[in-house]
């Protein structure tokens, strides 16, 4: 017998925990997806992000977005990690979803260089994966057991029987 999860929309700029059996879900275009997972407590998060600016590419890390990007992200860490997590046990993946690079420069520091910096300081190791497609993606992530897998536009209204791990 298969179970339905009740899925649970993340807005942009927004972020959902839970230790529940829910399906978390982030559709990308010109943003990201942290994906926190502390399997000791069997707690999980996922922190979605816009991750590209008016210009189609990569936003620039200026000291205004560092500083409002780091209040978030240290929020979300403690709502997800509590005050007693072994960081042996916790996963984090960033997916971020970009247009194909047009042959204009990147930034030099990017929101997942920052946002894995700040991981890194913590001790937490964090795979990244950034899609180049124009055409946007969705992510699940089942913040229970830390799964986390992603689907095309059109793939989405066949989910979750069709799921692509990546994590």
């Amino acid at each position: 017998m298969s179970l339905e999860l009740q899925e649970v929309a993340v807005a942009v700029d927004t972020y959902q925990v839970s230790a529940e059996p829910i399906l978390l879900v982030a559709d990308l275009d010109g943003a990201l997806a942290l994906c926190l997972h502390d399997e000791g407590r069997g707690v999980g998060g996922l922190l979605h992000l816009r991750f590209i600016g008016g210009t189609g590419r990569p936003i620039d890390v200026t000291d205004n977005t560092l500083s409002c990007v780091l209040v978030v992200l240290d929020r979300f860490k403690r709502e997800v990690l509590g005050s007693t997590a072994r960081l042996d046990e916790v996963n984090a993946r960033i997916l971020a979803h970009a247009l194909p690079a047009a042959g204009a420069p990147e930034p030099s520091a990017s929101l997942v260089d920052l946002i894995k910096a700040d991981l890194a300081d913590a001790k937490i190791s964090c795979g990244t994966q950034t899609l180049r497609r124009v055409e946007p993606m969705r992510v699940y992530f089942q913040p229970f057991e830390g799964r986390v897998w992603i689907a095309g536009p059109a793939e989405s209204r066949s989910m979750p029987a069709k799921r692509r791990s990546v994590g």
